[in-house]
């Protein structure tokens, strides 16, 4: 039996409370002037009182946790992207646009843009969120019936991918959506070549319905094979819990001998089985794909979407009046982005593009 794949998950890192406040000092120093720090310096912006050799104890046990880095030979520290990475998703504070912000946002798209061309809004969005963050805005329209040509998709993080959509005309769409801690590289790889075989010249929504109509047919082949068997007492149900399908469990397998057929429709129940989990998950990839919610932050070689080192990417998906994804917007600049204002400006600008197009 193979071993499964790696899930590339990083070990928790956790901090106490002084060695969070230093962190979180190096962290401000670098979004505020993209200068390293140093712990002299430090010592004396900390709220609590530490001298500067305590301080470069603390940064050498940061710098162990791959957190900071120094850029050079006796100079301060840095955060490293996965030190960034982290104070982005366990330390970062996002706060809601206070009403000047928003009508700010309202007024560069402009008080007729529910009047003005897709196009013109799109091009005034960017021009906005680059405007608001001084970093490249980034405005990406899909085509609401897009028919696939081929689909793929792409493992970021554990619970993270990108899908890849090609369509008929040769147009490409990246949307970004969650997926299953356990889902494997291999499994997506598997999803997408069903996918591609099966499911090319449908629209998502399509696809998603021919899966759902194959899975219901699965279902009643596996109830009509199931029930015989347990109607004749080879078989039991057991709950698997946990939202899993139920488990069959067979009995008196010395008696299946005598009874080719009977052998012969548990295995196509086993198959069936797996067929039916395959459709379920295929369901569900096409599901996020189709709908995919909230702002996702993208930091240096994380950025794959764009393939832009060194850079970070902040985006999120505008919807139709339908709730359907139909592009996304965002901001992409230097890994010393104020996230803290650009998240909120990024996701107000892409439900606002939404509210537009309704």
């Amino acid at each position: 039996m193979d071993a499964e794949p790696p899930t590339d998950q990083p070990p928790a890192i956790t901090l106490d409370r002084r060695s969070r406040e230093i962190f979180k000092q190096i962290v401000d120093a670098y979004l505020a002037t993209g200068e390293p720090v140093g712990s002299r310096s430090l010592s004396k912006r900390l709220p609590m009182s530490l001298s500067p050799a305590s301080v470069r104890n603390v940064m050498a046990d940061l710098e162990e946790q791959g957190l900071i880095h120094a850029p050079h030979v006796s100079a301060g520290r840095l955060p490293t992207e996965a030190g960034l990475r982290f104070f982005v998703d366990a330390m970062l504070e996002v706060g809601d646009l206070s009403a000047d912000e928003r009508r700010e946002i309202e007024q560069r798209l402009g008080a007729d843009a529910a009047d003005r061309p897709m196009t013109d809004l799109l091009a005034e969005a960017s021009e906005a969120l680059s405007g608001l963050s001084h970093g490249a805005g980034v405005v990406m329209a899909a085509k609401a019936n897009l028919r696939l040509k081929h689909i793929e998709f792409i493992r970021l993080e554990p619970t993270r991918a990108l899908v890849v959509l090609v369509a008929e005309d040769g147009a490409v769409e990246n949307r970004l959506i969650d997926i299953d801690p356990g889902t494997t590289p291999s499994s997506l790889t598997e999803a997408a070549n069903f996918m591609n075989t099966h499911l090319r010249g449908r629209t998502l929504s399509e696809a998603q319905a021919e899966l759902v109509r194959r899975a219901q047919a699965l279902r009643a082949e596996v109830d009509t094979l199931t029930g015989d068997l347990v109607g004749t007492g080879l078989a039991t149900w057991a709950d698997a819990g946990g939202g899993h399908l139920p488990t069959l469990i067979v009995r008196g397998q010395a008696n299946l001998l005598d009874d080719v057929n009977v052998e012969a429709d548990l295995e196509r129940v086993r198959r069936l089985f797996d067929d039916l989990e395959t459709q379920e998950s295929l369901v569900k990839l096409l599901g996020g794909a189709e709908s995919g919610e909230g702002v996702r932050i993208f930091i240096g070689s994380e950025n794959q979407l764009f393939s832009l080192s060194g850079s970070s990417l902040v985006v999120s998906p505008y919807h139709d009046s339908g709730h359907q994804v139909v592009g996304v917007v965002g901001i992409i600049g230097p890994t010393r982005l104020n996230y803290a204002r650009i998240v909120p400006v990024v996701d107000y600008t892409a439900q606002l593009i939404g509210r537009l197009m309704g």
